[in-house]
């Protein structure tokens, strides 16, 4: 008996063949993974900063210095330039968060309008719209391919570099830094925080300071050594055992050794939520969560007992700087006082006593500071509810999705306490990537197929 479409009844069905990628297709992950490797080494920096920053003079500095954020903006001009061949413009009624971004962009160019401090504004709104056009890329480009060996690769070489500047750090480049630092006569000019960020032990690697490298490595360690372990599945288990065992024990090691308090405590959380897509009965998942967060705990307590002792300085400076952003907000609730601009209103207001910061260290109230109440919401609502519907998303196709996921998730977590969207190493792939899940069909739809 034959079926409608000629074939026996309970015959298999022909498996269509994955068509070939076309050249552009497999150009455009490679470029998109340089341009991810090369932010991390080269933009780490807060854009609020880049007038401090000179472009490199010698090739030795352009080799090891951090590069002027224009020139992160041509990269991201060739990166979207490769993406024409492929790029496919699809929107969805599910997709409707997404219009939140796109407000969000709007209310921030609205917010320009009445800025206290022009400069800062024009640096950060050019931010906002690369992290917007990273989104895109991500949505309409980055879907249309398969990335694989050539997009990960770059992040693999990048990673690694930054993991082993944060080693060189921790075993002797810091103090040969600091030597040559404090022998300066005028070292007194420099801003605060960068002497602060001198007299510790902590490693920063690339990035601007430690907190922001535990932020690269809550968002990028789970997912690159997942796909590393896929790549190198046919090694010999010797060189795969070696390779993998050095970048885990650099990646946790430098996450200690950025002392990073909030680090620790979103990488426990991390954990935890892995820990409950393990395919392991209830009770044994509850059993390791409730004895990984005892163990984890009570080792961040011994590890930071004398910043307790201490009186926990960085936490009092925070609710200073949140403090006084929520005023800001309550002060200029419509349209804030100007994307980027929570400097130029915090030291108005701030307490003598008080340590100076450039940005709110919250994403979220920066948000209400610098754009209001309105522009704030729709930030959260558009972090807030891709997460939330991208989530079965992911947790449907597998750990590399559901890794992807929990970066993002810490990288958002993060941003409660530090200031991720302003530093563009964390910024454009968080935004990349977020357009990227974004593309991926429903799980309902990946049930039907």
């Amino acid at each position: 008996m034959k079926t409608a479409g000629g074939a026996k009844k309970g015959s298999a069905k022909p498996v269509a063949a994955v068509p070939p990628a076309r050249p552009a297709e497999l150009i455009f992950p490679l470029i998109a993974g340089c341009w991810i490797g090369l932010s991390l080494l080269k933009f780490g920096n807060p854009v609020v900063l880049e007038s401090r920053l000179t472009p490199p003079a010698t090739l030795l500095q352009f080799l090891i210095f951090s590069w002027p954020l224009q020139w992160g903006y041509v990269v991201i001009g060739l990166v979207a330039l490769a993406s024409f061949p492929i790029i496919r413009p699809v929107i969805r009624n599910s997709d409707w968060p997404i219009a939140l971004l796109g407000f969000w962009l709007f209310w921030q160019f609205l917010s320009s309008t009445r800025t206290v401090e022009k400069s800062l504004t024009t640096i950060t709104l050019i931010h906002f719209v690369s992290c917007g056009v990273a989104f895109l890329l991500g949505w309409w480009a980055l879907a249309q391919t398969r990335p694989g060996a050539l997009f990960w690769v770059p992040i693999f070489v990048a990673m690694f570099y930054v993991l082993y500047a944060g080693f060189d750090q921790r075993h002797g480049s810091l103090d040969a830094m600091r030597k040559e630092f404090f022998a300066q006569p005028n070292w007194q000019l420099y801003p605060g925080e960068y002497i602060l960020r001198m007299q510790t032990n902590r490693i920063w690697s690339t990035l601007v300071y430690p907190n922001a490298l535990a932020g690269v490595l809550l968002f990028f360690l789970p997912i690159t050594a997942w796909k590393m372990a896929e790549l190198t599945a046919r090694w010999p288990r010797v060189a795969r055992g070696v390779l993998l065992g050095l970048y885990g024990y650099l990646g946790l090691a430098c996450l200690y050794w950025t002392g990073s308090k909030g680090g620790w405590l979103i990488a426990l959380g991390l954990v935890a939520i892995g820990v409950l897509h393990l395919n392991f009965p209830r009770k044994l998942k509850i059993a390791l969560i409730s004895a990984g967060l005892v163990l984890g705990l009570a080792a961040f307590f011994i590890r930071f007992s004398d910043y307790f002792q201490r009186g926990a300085t960085s936490v009092g400076a925070r609710f200073d700087y949140w403090t006084a952003a929520a005023q800001t907000a309550r002060d200029n609730p419509i349209l804030g006082t100007g994307p980027g601009t929570f400097w130029e209103a915090y030291r108005k207001i701030k307490p003598p006593d008080a340590e100076p910061a450039r940005l709110a260290h919250n994403d979220y109230l920066e948000q209400a500071s610098d754009s209001g109440f309105i522009g704030a919401l729709a930030y959260l609502g558009f972090i807030g509810l891709s997460l939330w519907k991208l989530y079965p998303r992911c947790a449907s196709r597998g750990w590399p999705y559901l890794l992807v996921w929990l970066g993002l998730l810490g990288w958002a977590g993060q941003a409660f306490i530090e200031f991720p969207l302003y530093i563009p190493a964390l910024a454009w792939p968080a935004f990349l990537f977020l357009g990227w899940l974004w593309a991926l069909p429903d799980s309902t739809d990946v049930k039907e197929r």
